[in-house]
Order: structure tokens, then C-alpha cells, then sequence
């Protein structure tokens, strides 16, 4: 058995881990509810986006923007949405193991893969695979901006609209409650008809164009996938604090147990010692 010394000190140890794990434990509370905030007030701008691209695109049947197109798939570009810190349980862990297994299914196909990473630990995980990351965005903070993201994000558009890719993944966790959250991979480009499946209504819609159908068409397609990847960033983060909050409680209740079974320790040793202190007095007494 360790000495009544050494117990203390790791007593003391164990004690200010677990200050550092409740102190992390509050502060994430604090974000995650700002970030389940902010997450939910993007999503009527993607709700509205998307259902006036479905407006447009079914009132327009001449003109196919090229996000609209399905072609054969012989390159693909993964967008990998990651947190940028770690100590948020298997959060990571779980996402990029699905990435792991898309960026297979995709080599088996004989698919060529070019990815873009947003987040350190995904850029970290790719870059250490050996995969292709032409762009990437890192510390983006408690707040995700889209300026910060437009550019690297443009990487990958860009060369589906020039044809040098054919589809689009985005991969991210996808918040489902504070206990839970989904590692979700789906079609970004070209957008699926579900995607833009549009409201039932009894009439048809008719807009006047300024400058023309095509433009306007081009530039809100753009708009509304940037407001998916806008949005996947944020439930990503929302699904970080909540992952954070869980894992810290769980560090916390750990360590309040190790504590209580090494002060029992302690208690034993210093028990122990103090019976061997009176034996020794009896047994010198006796001796006397």
C-alpha cells in the first residue's frame, strides 16, 4: 500500500484536475447554449433560400445551372467539417471514422478525391492520411464567420462549375440534442431534387428578372449552398459545446470517485500506521 504521503498528493492532484474539468464544464454550458442560438437562427435563411431556388429552378426548365446537373462521377471533392480543439469525447473521433470509410468507398470506385478541411483536427487527420487538401480553414473561433469560410469553400465550387469535379460531399456533425449528435455525410453538389423540393401551393410563381433569369439563378444557387456549409459549420459547433459540456461532466464525476477512493485509501494507511505506532508501544512497554 502507497504511503499516507503520496495518497495526499495524489489527492491534491486529482483535486485541481477536477477544478480545471467543472471550470470547463460551466464555460461550455455557457457557449453551447449561444451556439444551439445561433445555429437555430440560420436555418429560416436556408429555409428561404432554398425555397425560392426551387421557385426559380422549376420556373426556369430551359436553363440548368450547373449545381442542378448529374454527371458521372469520376472526381469528388469532400468538404470535412471538424472542431478546432479536442477534450470533446469521441465528437471527432466519430466523423472522421465515417470520412475514413466515404474516401475508401470512393478510392474502390476508382474515384479521384480532392478535399478541404475546415477545422485543425480534421486538417490535421487529412494531412496525415496523405489526402489531397487542396484548402482548409482553421481556428475559426467561438463563432463561425462566412467571410472566413467563402474562400476555401470557393476552391472546391469553383472547379465543379469548371467541371474538374463532379460531386461534392460535406461531412459534419449534425446536432440532434444535447446528449446526442449524428457524424452526417451527404451530397452537397449537385444538389438532389429533395433538396429543393419546394412547397405544395395551388398556383405557380412568376417573377420579373433584373438583369435576367441566369444571373439571378447563378448567384442565389451559390448563396444557398454557401448557407448549407454555413450551416453545417454551426450545428458543428453547437454539437462541439454540447460533446465538451458531456465529456467535462463525465471527467468531473470521475474524478470526485478517484478522490473518494483514495481518501478511503489514505484513511486505511493512516490507520494502519497509527496501529503499528501502538503495537510498538505495547510491545516496548511489555519489554520494560
Amino acid at each position: 500500500m502507497a504511503g499516507s504521503k503520496e495518497i495526499r498528493t495524489k489527492i491534491k492532484s486529482v483535486q485541481n484536475t477536477r477544478k480545471i474539468t467543472k471550470a470547463m464544464e460551466m464555460v461550455s454550458a455557457s457557449k453551447m447554449r449561444k451556439a444551439q442560438d445561433r445555429m437555430r437562427a440560420s436555418r429560416p435563411y436556408g429555409d428561404k433560400v432554398r425555397n425560392i431556388a426551387a421557385h426559380l429552378a422549376l420556373a426556369n426548365p430551359e436553363y440548368r445551372h450547373p449545381y442542378l446537373v448529374q454527371r458521372e462521377e469520376r472526381n469528388a471533392g469532400v468538404i470535412v467539417v471538424t472542431t478546432d480543439k479536442g477534450l470533446c469525447g469521441g465528437l471527432n473521433t466519430n466523423i472522421l471514422r465515417a470520412v475514413t470509410g466515404k474516401l475508401r468507398e470512393l478510392e474502390e470506385r476508382g474515384v479521384s478525391v480532392r478535399t478541404t478541411a475546415i477545422g485543425n483536427k480534421g486538417f490535421g487527420f487529412l494531412s496525415r492520411i496523405g489526402a489531397q487538401v487542396v484548402s482548409h480553414a482553421i481556428q475559426l473561433g467561438d463563432t463561425p464567420h462566412l467571410e472566413r469560410l467563402i474562400g476555401p469553400l470557393k476552391i472546391q465550387l469553383d472547379a465543379y462549375a469548371n467541371g474538374e469535379i463532379d460531386a461534392v460531399y460535406l461531412a459534419y456533425t449534425r446536432f440532434i440534442n444535447t446528449m446526442s449528435q449524428v457524424p452526417v455525410i451527404e451530397q452537397l453538389l449537385p444538389l438532389s431534387p429533395e433538396k429543393l423540393k419546394e412547397e405544395s401551393r395551388e398556383y405557380t410563381w412568376d417573377y420579373i428578372y433584373e438583369p435576367d433569369a441566369q444571373s439571378v439563378l447563378d448567384e442565389l444557387l451559390v448563396r444557398y449552398v454557401e448557407a448549407i456549409i454555413y450551416q453545417a459549420v454551426a450545428e458543428n459547433m453547437a454539437s462541439e459545446q454540447s460533446a465538451r459540456m458531456v465529456a467535462m461532466k463525465a471527467a468531473s464525476d470521475n474524478a470526485k470517485k478517484v478522490i473518494d477512493d483514495l481518501q478511503l485509501s489514505y484513511n486505511k494507511a493512516r490507520q494502519a500506521a497509527i496501529t503499528q505506532e501502538l503495537s510498538e508501544i505495547v510491545s516496548g512497554a511489555a519489554a520494560v
